[in-house]
Order: C-alpha cells, then structure tokens, then sequence
C-alpha cells in the first residue's frame, strides 16, 4: 500500500465530499456519499450515491476500477460504509471482496443498522480504517440526515420575500416582492424537498399550487408534499391545491376540535387529513414535524407567513434560512416579516440578485 501524507489524506476526502454533494435532493432519505479509491497516490476510481434505491458510493466507484489495481488501494468516503442489506448489498463486504487495504472514512453513520458495525468488519478483515477526517465538513453536508435520526424531525428551511422595510406583503396589493431571478432560486429549492409547508392565511391570500417549476426540469429532483397548518379545516373546495389534490398529493393538518364536516368534505375532495395533537399552535407544529420525519421525510421548505414562521423560530424548529430582501419599501401595515433575534445565524452568505439581496445561512451557535 502507497504511504500518503496527511494533506494527500485530505485532498482525496474533499473531492470525496465534492461529489457526495451532487446527490443532494436525490437520495433523500439516506445520506449523500461520496467515495474516492487511490492507488499509489493517484486517483482511479471515485463516485457517488446518486439515487435513493440506486448503488451507493462506495459500489459505484468499485465498478470503475480494474480489479488489479483495487488490491492495495484506499478508499475515501464521506460516511462509514454501510454493512447491512438494505435496497443495496452491504459496502464493506464489497470492500473487503475488492482487496482494498486501507479505509479513510469521514464519520461513523449513525444509522442504528451501522453505527460502526461497517468499521467493525473491516478492521476484523484485516482492512487499516481511519474514522474523522474532515468530520466537521462531513457533518455540515449531512446536517438534515443527521437532524432526522438524532431528533426524529425533518431539516426545516424557512424562505420568504421582504421589502427593504421588513414588510413581507406589498400595501398596493402586487402579487410579488422579490424578482425573477430570485423567484427561481426558490423554485430550484422546491425541487430538492420533500415538502412544501404553508399556513391556511397563505392559501387564502395567494391561492399557490405549491410546484416545483424552474426553468431548468433537472432541477426537479423529487415531488413534494404539499402541506397546509390549517387548525379548522377551512382550506376551500374551489382553492388551487384542492382541485390538484389527486395529482399531486395534499396533506392538511387540523386541530382535534376541526369541524367534522369541514373535514370530511376535503377527505372526500383527496385531502389527506393529519389531526395534530397539542392544545396550541406551537405543539401541533411539533406533532405534524414528528409525523413528516415519521414519513421519512429530511428536507421541508416553509414558505408560510410571519406568524407561522414566527412560531417556528419560537421553538427552535428552523435550520436554515433562505431570505430575499427586494429594495422597495412596502409602508402601511403589512405584516412583517420573521424576526430572528432569538437565534444566531451562521454560515451566512449574502448574493446580489439582480437587485434583490439574497441571504442563505444556517440557524445555531
């Protein structure tokens, strides 16, 4: 086996990471992956896990490799290497087929069918392992898989528009705050979920369908839910979401005081009915979190008004941020947008939209 020196190490780990992340959006719910073999110091063999159901990283960057050379060989994987039968065969016992000597992995999976059995098996093989490198990097890129199996609750990302004036609704009435451009950012983010939250004060006011259509169709890597906090059942019949209820599936979460009608009437329309349990706003937000995560659900995208967001933000539900500031003033009495002060940002990054300021980061310390 070829020595290689740690910033060698480091290098094959974040190409390793570098194509993990191209799985983002399409392998949800298991974890992006990315995997590098190296022989001799150089590269010869690398991929990624790019579907949910499909090989993962590991077996695919096998499959580019002359059997010959894998003896010997290291692999760099973003995640230890699974060593259960899933949808796939385990990735240890492929590794430990192939020959190769020595296994660099970022971070143990959490996954209770792993959680360090993958290295156990292939260190008992003879395999030299190294767990933690670039961990920190590892972890950021997992952080919604990560949150799913630590807390039982969905990565939840919170977008809206603001004027400059922090209003997130125009006094004149217009349809739109932020601009194209930053419209298709969030139709790109739409693309990548597993569902599309709203309160019933939203559908009232903007009738959406809650689609997923950017200019690009690739960037449509799944179909979300679509998802109304609507305590009396009081979404209308004749409202966009209900009339494509049978197309693309709606969930509608109601108070346990719902009226039994009002209920019924969307059952028989194609609304999928979630009765949340909790005495207040707060604690039915966190019963419907629980019930997406129970679905196996990592990503949702909150695209609701100030109260809902608010509340949100008040029980520390929000992960990431997606924010588009337009420069017009709203005046009147609009309702204001989020407020953030409970909670630090971190990892912010700020993008000029043609106009429109476009803030991305992540909610903790």
């Amino acid at each position: 086996m070829a020595v290689t020196d740690r910033a060698d190490d480091e290098l094959f780990m974040r190409r390793a990471l570098e194509l993990a992340a191209r799985g983002q959006g399409s392998v949800e719910p298991n974890p992006m992956v990315g995997c590098v073999i190296v022989r001799d110091g150089a590269i010869v063999g690398e991929g990624w896990h790019e579907e949910f159901g499909g090989p993962h990283a590991e077996i695919v960057a096998l499959q580019k490799v002359d059997k010959t050379v894998l003896r010997g060989a290291t692999a760099y994987v973003t995640l230890e290497p699974c060593c259960h039968q899933g949808k796939t065969p385990p990735c240890s016992q492929a590794l430990i087929y192939a020959g190769v000597s020595r296994v660099v992995a970022a971070m143990p999976d959490p996954f209770p069918s792993v959680d360090g059995g993958g290295i156990d098996e292939l260190r008992a093989a003879g395999v030299e392992c190294e767990v933690g490198l670039l961990a920190a990097e590892a972890r950021e890129l997992n952080a919604p898989y990560l949150r799913r199996l630590e807390t039982g609750r969905p990565w939840v990302i919170a977008k809206w528009a603001q004027t400059r004036d922090g209003k997130m609704a125009m006094a004149d009435g217009s349809r739109w705050i932020s601009n194209e451009r930053s419209r298709e950012v969030v139709q790109q983010l739409r693309g990548r979920v597993d569902a599309i939250l709203v309160g019933s004060g939203t559908v009232r006011a903007d009738d959406p369908l809650l689609l997923a259509r950017p200019k690009n169709p690739a960037d449509v890597k799944r179909k979300a839910l679509r998802v109304v906090v609507d305590s009396q059942a009081s979404l209308s019949l004749e409202s966009r979401l209900v009339k494509t209820a049978r197309d693309v599936p709606v969930l509608v979460a109601v108070a346990g005081n719902a009226p039994i009608d009002a209920v019924q009437h969307l059952s028989d329309a194609g609304v999928q009915i979630l009765v949340c349990d909790g005495a207040t706003h707060a604690e039915r937000l966190g019963s419907l979190l629980d019930e997406l995560g129970r679905r196996r659900m990592t990503n949702v995208l909150v695209e609701a008004g100030s109260r809902l967001l608010n509340t949100l933000f008040d029980i520390y539900a929000i992960d990431e941020v997606h924010a588009f500031t337009a420069p017009k003033d709203a005046g009147g009495d609009a309702p204001s947008a989020p407020r953030l002060r409970k909670q630090p940002l971190k990892d912010v990054v700020t993008t000029d939209l043609d106009g429109d300021e476009y803030l991305r980061a992540r909610v903790g310390p």
